[in-house]
């Protein structure tokens, strides 16, 4: 096992060459850090037209990155890459392109800075022109025989390339891709040919300035190209291209093939497994207070099995940890005492003791208040006129009282005054005597609040004329106030009202057709249901029913009398904050309505056409309001 730090200077005999260039040219704080080219071992592969394109592809990156993927047929491609203003120009000089690939290509539907690619000949190799728009930041690394340019929009390049990680971070999962990870590292250039892995970690410790411990199976060679991409993600890429993975602690990081971590960490997780078997058990009573000790051992119990720690194969399969328990616990509950009685290793003791301080303490407790309010509003006005016309020979002579009726009682009286005064004997039959009302319109107002009548004889004639009024205004308001106080996520109910009773015939059995008459009820309520959440942020999420019943009047039948109830009723689920009052459901009804009752064409004449109508207007209008408003009760433990 070989030790990378920082400063070293033990290298392997094959790095030198690109150890020494690194540190012949330091680079600026501001510039990535640029290896140069390390000549290939094999002097054939940097011989031109050796090897051709096989593949020129584009995708849509993350943050709107544009990714172009230049496939080789072969090893030892050595692309350059070169920015000029609005331009990316990747040079391959000893890689051919075939004629199937020299066209452009347009992308500008991919929604990235790279609007067209260019590929096309020069020389004996190859030239792809990427165009773009925008600021952008390029970085490009190889792969064995791929070559992979991101031109990332600069706005997002922080987020899709460097993200806001940290360093602990950027070195956590070794196995995410590089198209999902976010990395912080500072950007460096690597362009290596058939270089040993253990010189790329040693370089990529002096750039992070962290101690790479490489386990002694790290062997092998890389080619690589990377230009102006985070050290850790180059670090990542690495791993990736030689099946390599890592753990890290503190500032030290090992890296060894993955099934030797794979391996180191079954048999850690196996040992921990042994040594746990072998621990004594013990006996711990744990006193619940303000929770119920079943509900507690139904809930751990239930969860055995679930979110165990994982484990080995084989022997040590059968001995892993359950849910809150190891396999060799063991959990009572004493419903009399409300006491949970654990048996167990210390270790998972102490752990389901922490468990269950956390879950058992006091509630904090919800005050409920609801307002229901139906205002009701009405308006109603009626004019209406009586006219009538009668026969009657007398002197002339006119009555003015409150009503016709009060008229023709006047005229009766005064008739019969003047038949039992009279000289003359009245002919045979009388011509004076008791006169009886003939109306020739009736549209006065039912139960008017004033009228007036003119009555007037003449030529023993009576002319009736009647007018009555009405005007009408209410104004009711109804409050309920139902208030209750329940705990957090305790379903609540409070109930007023009363059960109102009707009649129901039902047959009666055995045949006979007598039916049997049966008394039932109706809940008529003001009901409030509510279940509280107390939120974390201190505010109370309500789900609740409110309703609100009142028997408007009977219905008569057959049978007898049925109530017909009004209903107000809501359902609803709604975020308050903590002493906030909130309408949580209402109801606005207007009405307006007129009516006109008239004789025809006589209703119609101007000014006298009101002798023969009758009019009417009403207005009517209703509002339901709920109101609701929690206040939150904090417990404290004690």
């Amino acid at each position: 096992m070989l030790l990378l730090r920082k400063g070293s200077v033990g290298l392997l005999v094959g790095a030198v060459a690109a150890f020494s260039a690194v540190h012949a040219a330091p680079p600026s704080a501001a510039a990535p850090t640029t290896v140069a080219p390390t000549p290939s071992r094999d002097p054939a592969k940097q011989l031109p037209g050796t090897i051709s394109v096989s593949n020129i592809d584009f995708k849509r990156g993350d943050g709107g990155a544009g990714r172009l993927i230049l496939r080789f047929d072969g090893d030892g491609a050595a692309p350059d890459l070169r920015s000029t203003g609005s331009t990316v120009t990747i040079n391959v000089g000893n890689a051919q392109l075939p004629a199937n690939l020299q066209k452009p290509l347009n992308v500008t539907d991919f929604a990235t800075p790279v609007q067209r690619i260019d590929a096309r000949p020069a020389g004996t190799g190859t030239q792809l022109v990427l165009n773009t728009s925008g600021n952008y930041e390029s970085m490009a690394y190889q792969s064995g025989r791929e070559y992979i340019v991101e031109i990332v929009p600069r706005a997002a390049g922080a987020t899709a390339s460097r993200g806001k990680a940290t360093g602990n971070t950027a070195m956590g999962a070794t196995n995410s891709t590089t198209s999902t990870r976010a990395y912080s590292g500072r950007p460096v250039t690597f362009n290596f040919q058939d270089v040993p892995v253990r010189t790329v970690l040693q370089l990529i410790a002096e750039e992070s300035s962290l101690n790479i411990v490489a386990a002694d199976t790290v062997q092998g060679n890389v080619t690589l190209r990377l230009v102006n991409v985070p050290w850790d993600q180059a670090l990542d890429i690495v791993l990736q291209a030689k099946g390599l993975d890592k753990r890290r602690s503190g500032n030290v990081v090992w890296i060894a093939p993955q099934a030797e971590v794979a391996k180191y960490e079954q048999d850690k997780e196996d040992a921990r497994i042994a040594l746990d078997n072998r621990v004594d058990l013990t006996t711990e009573y744990i006193q619940i207070n303000y929770h119920n000790a079943a509900q507690i051992f139904k809930a751990l119990t239930e969860a055995r099995g679930v979110g165990g720690s994982g484990g080995g194969g084989g022997a040590g399969g059968g001995n892993q940890d359950s849910g809150f328990l190891s396999s060799r616990g063991r959990l009572v509950a004493d419903e009399r005492t409300n006491t949970l009685m654990v048996s167990d290793i210390p270790k998972k003791i102490a752990q389901m003791k922490e468990l269950i301080r956390v879950i058992d303490r006091p509630v904090d407790q919800v005050v409920i208040e609801a307002r229901v309010v139906i205002a009701v509003e009405s308006f109603s006005r009626e004019l209406g006129a009586r006219f009538g016309v009668s026969g009657y020979t007398h002197d002339a002579q006119a009555f003015f009282n409150g009503n016709i009726q009060s008229n023709i009682d006047t005229q009766n009286s005064v008739v019969d005054a003047n038949n039992q005064n009279s000289a003359t004997p009245p002919p045979n039959p009388p011509v004076l005597g008791t006169i009886t009302r003939g109306l020739m319109t009736n549209l006065g107002v039912t139960n008017p609040a004033g009228s007036v009548a003119l009555a007037i004889l003449n030529a023993g004639y009576a002319l009736d004329v009647e007018l009555s009024a009405m005007q009408q205004e209410g104004r009711g308001e109804v409050i309920s106030n139902p208030r209750i106080v329940t705990s957090n996520q305790r379903e609540a109910v409070i109930s007023q009202g009363q059960e109102v009773g009707y009649v129901t015939i039902s047959p009666q059995q055995g045949g006979n057709d007598i039916p049997i008459p049966n008394v039932q009820f109706k809940d008529v309520l003001l009901q409030m249901k509510v279940t509280p959440t107390i939120t974390n942020d201190g505010r109370v999420f309500l789900n609740m029913a409110v309703k609100k019943d009142e028997v408007e009047g009977f219905v008569d039948t057959s049978i007898g009398q049925v109530p017909q109830i009004s209903k107000r009723e809501v359902n609803t689920a709604v975020l308050v904050e903590d002493g906030q009052t909130v309408v949580i459901g209402g109801v606005y009804e207007f009405r307006d309505r007129n009516d006109v009752s008239k004789v025809p064409f006589l209703g119609d004449v101007p000014f006298l056409g009101n002798l023969f109508k009758k009019k009417g207007r009403n207005k009517e209008k209703a509002e339901l309001l709920i109101f609701v408003t929690p206040k939150v009760l904090q417990v404290s433990q004690r």
